[in-house]
């Protein structure tokens, strides 16, 4: 009997006894379709979280003044900036933007939002991805000349005009007025929050909205850093921590009154975590795929036994031990392979439902050929392994005795 020989042979006693195949593979089918969507979700999560933090800069620093500091106290100011811009204290840094973020209400019409609104300078641009769709980002002129004017996220601009061009347009933040001079495209990311939020000049977040003061200049909350290439992120944050160590005179031995947020590490520590939690609920899949092939050893044991007076015949009329052998374990690989089958089917629509289903967070699925190629490969070989029992007790079975059971 030839290997398509004894595939159709095996669709057709799976086919005449559906009921049980169903039955005998359901554990399979759970497995699969558990272990294929986690894997597709955590995959896409991880794709997802990459973007955001590409967006973010790549190759960016964020230094924040220090949570040790006392009553709130801010360190870091604009002078410090402009310090780290100098190319000869910090020749790996390429791009300094200083920033201030506060929660305040912003106001148009009968529309009123509590959002976060950020002083930025033009360079913030060229470290995070702020790509404008209408009008134009904040300009060194609107800096130099503390202008009222802002730039709203994609989704502040929806809840505060709707589906019509707030560019020209004047709102109201913190109950002064600004003019609207573009919109940012929509970023998406975790959730809608991420695309709520305003932009107006530093210098003028500095007069008008945060008035504190320093004794060591204009008070900023963060200043964003971009290193001159990947590959000097490292050199860049050691020369930030010098430069403010100096100017904030912190003694050899003392703490750094600021923090260095490298973006790398928290992708890798978001993407191991991640990683371990989709190992941890994998195993459950795991253990259903166990339990399904522990279930096909079952079933081929009883069809062995069901079927010992046909393969004493097949013995009696020249079949040999080997052709015993691969029918029972092609019957089990496709009984196998039709749960896997199955499971990615039900993966797959499972995906694909959530998808379309706003849970107000993403929930992208990366379901990769590779994924696909390699579940079932595995569906193949528990059939193999858990046929092999039943298979190898088959071909031992004497034709003799074979042909004298009931």
């Amino acid at each position: 009997m030839s290997l398509w020989e004894s595939i159709s042979s095996s669709w057709q006693a799976i086919y005449t006894n559906k009921m049980r195949s169903i039955l005998t593979i359901l554990g399979i089918v759970i497995g699969v379709s558990a272990v294929v969507f986690l894997i597709s979700f955590g995959q896409g999560q991880q794709a997802q979280m990459t973007e955001t933090f590409e967006e973010m800069g790549a190759n960016a620093l964020y230094i924040t003044n220090a949570s040790t500091n006392v009553g709130g106290k801010v360190n870091l100011t604009l002078e410090d900036a402009e310090a780290l811009s100098n190319p000869n204290r910090a020749p790996s840094i390429k791009v300094v933007a200083p920033m201030s973020i506060t929660t305040v209400n912003i106001a148009y019409g009968n529309e009123n939002l509590s959002q976060s609104v950020s002083g930025v300078t033009p360079e913030i641009a060229q470290v995070r991805s702020y790509p404008v769709t209408e009008g134009n980002f904040i300009s060194q002129i609107d800096i130099r000349k503390k202008t009222d004017v802002a730039v709203l996220g994609y989704q502040t601009a929806l809840d505060l005009f709707g589906s019509a061009n707030p560019v020209g347009e004047s709102i109201r933040i913190s109950g002064r007025r600004f003019e609207v001079i573009g919109i940012i495209e929509e970023l998406g990311g975790m959730g809608p929050a991420v695309d709520s939020y305003a932009l107006i000049p530093l210098t003028t977040m500095q007069a008008r909205i945060i008035t504190q003061t320093s004794a060591r200049g204009h008070p900023v909350q963060t200043i964003a850093v971009q290193a001159v290439s990947t590959d000097q992120i490292d050199s860049a944050k050691e020369q930030a921590t010098t430069i403010l160590r100096q100017r904030h005179h912190i003694r050899e031995g003392e703490d750094n009154d600021f923090n260095i947020i490298d973006m790398r590490d928290i992708l890798d520590t978001m993407k191991e975590a991640l990683g371990i939690f989709a190992i941890f609920l994998s195993s459950v899949g795991a253990i259903s795929l166990l339990v399904g092939g522990i279930g096909i050893m079952n079933i081929m044991l009883v069809s062995v036994t069901e079927r010992t007076r046909e393969i004493g015949i097949r013995k009696a009329i020249g079949a040999k031990r080997r052709d015993i052998l691969r029918q029972f374990l092609v019957e089990s690989a496709v009984l196998s392979l039709s749960g896997g089958i199955i499971g990615l089917l039900i993966a797959s629509s499972g995906a694909l439902l959530i998808s379309s289903i706003d849970l107000g967070f993403p929930t992208n699925f990366i379901m990769s050929p590779t994924i696909v190629i390699v579940v079932l490969g595995v569906s193949i070989g528990i059939g193999l392994v858990s046929g092999t029992y039943p298979a190898v007790r088959a071909a031992r079975l004497d034709p003799i005795e074979a042909l004298r059971h009931e």
